[in-house]
């Protein structure tokens, strides 16, 4: 049964990647970005024991799964179900032309205007993530990557255009 993780910084594929796996092989599909976030206040996360009851819901009410995001620390609640995961760790220059190229994200966004207005914002947070010491840093992925025992990838180009 397949239960794939895939994380990396924004910008890295991660959702592009997933919803290929979800369209190939059959899988229910989870962005952690639609329960990590306060739906009352977007800029501020939501409690773990919500996102984990959330993640829980989703797993029972589907035995196949992708699950995609950045965040290690809803990751790790997974890291028992996962029998694969999937680091997306492009170059920074990368994910930053991936980011100004990304189409219009209706679940997390009202309009391309509303998500554009972010852009500079997420430019530079995808140019920390080298820096940063938090659940969404390199360092994070890194050591959630090499703790992890089972299937797992490492990716330093986007998988679909090679």
């Amino acid at each position: 049964m397949q239960r794939v993780l895939v994380f990396g910084n924004s910008g890295s594929g991660k959702s592009t990647y997933a919803k290929r796996l979800k369209d190939t092989n059959g899988l229910a599909h989870l962005d952690l970005d639609s329960l990590a976030w306060q739906k009352e206040s977007p800029t501020q996360r939501a409690p773990i024991s919500v996102s984990q009851s959330e993640i829980k819901s989703f797993i029972q009410a589907n035995p196949r799964w992708v699950i995609e995001g950045c965040y290690t620390d809803l990751l790790s609640l997974l890291v028992e179900e996962a029998t694969e995961i999937v680091f997306m760790n492009l170059d920074v220059i990368l994910c930053k032309e991936n980011a100004r190229q990304r189409p219009w994200e209706p679940h997390k966004y009202p309009s391309p205007a509303d998500q554009d207005k972010n852009l500079s914002m997420l430019l530079e947070w995808i140019e920390q993530y080298h820096e940063r010491d938090d659940e969404f840093s390199f360092q994070a992925h890194k050591n959630f990557y090499e703790r992890f025992i089972g299937k797992k990838t490492i990716y330093h180009e986007n998988p679909l255009f090679e």
